[in-house]
């Protein structure tokens, strides 16, 4: 079967890493095929180090992930160039599958994280990083809209960057008048701007007096979708 390398974006922070490495695993076990974890940025392997290492292993194709939910810069231009590096560094077979997306599937992995974690009755708040790409940042809302019908929670997005009303003092104008409300991060591991605004729910609580609760990022919840994308590219190549 055609490896599986996923992409994410990379990150400072330390515990990054460790996260898209489970959620490869999880998705490599589900499809019984070799998976590895790239990164674009702050984090290694890279892309290229990623396909050198499974070229030596004997592989001869892959197919990328990109582990990212909209299709903004970084899907458009980042993917595709470390995807051009990366032929060339191993001299692997690399097909670039589809990446994450805001579609029905995304959808239910948030619904049923919602039914784990959110109180009954409370308003959702949606995490999303953050982008300046409107198509990008239209498909968050088609998300959250789609989230809230299937779920029965009211929700709405605040992004963590991308000035007035994101990040913390979003989440905080979300709780006023809200006697509880659930963070929800669209975050596949974890991730500094996430910390910057779970450490702050606390404050947040006593401030409002409204009831702030969170989920964790998505890590291996999200492993069906990874699959998904692999199968859908895979069956074309043998």
């Amino acid at each position: 079967m055609t490896a599986l390398i996923t992409l994410s974006h990379g990150s400072r922070h330390p515990g990054a890493e460790a996260g898209v490495r489970r959620l490869t695993r999880a998705a490599g076990e589900l499809l019984d095929v070799a998976a590895v974890a790239a990164h674009l940025d702050f984090t290694e392997p890279s892309l290229p180090d990623a396909a050198r290492a499974l070229a030596e292993c004997g592989h001869r194709a892959a197919v990328v992930v990109p582990l990212l939910f909209t299709h903004a810069f970084h899907a458009r231009h980042d993917v595709p160039a470390a995807l051009v590096e990366a032929r060339h560094a191993s001299g692997l077979d690399l097909h670039l599958a589809d990446g994450l997306g805001t579609g029905d599937l995304v959808a239910e992995v948030l619904t049923a994280r919602l039914a784990l974690d959110a109180p009954d009755g409370a308003h959702v708040v949606l995490y999303p990083v953050g982008t300046s790409d409107a198509a990008a940042a239209a498909g968050v809302e088609k998300l959250a809209a789609n989230v809230g019908e299937r779920s029965g929670h009211s929700i709405q997005v605040v992004p963590a960057t991308g000035g007035r009303g994101s990040g913390g003092a979003g989440v905080l104008e979300a709780a006023t008048g809200h006697d509880a409300v659930h963070l929800l991060p669209l975050f596949v591991t974890d991730g500094l701007l996430l910390d910057q605004v779970t450490g702050q729910l606390g404050r947040m609580q006593a401030a409002t007096g409204t009831r702030l609760t969170s989920s964790p990022p998505l890590t291996t919840d999200l492993a069906r979708v990874v699959a998904r994308r692999h199968s859908a590219v895979a069956p074309a190549l043998t």
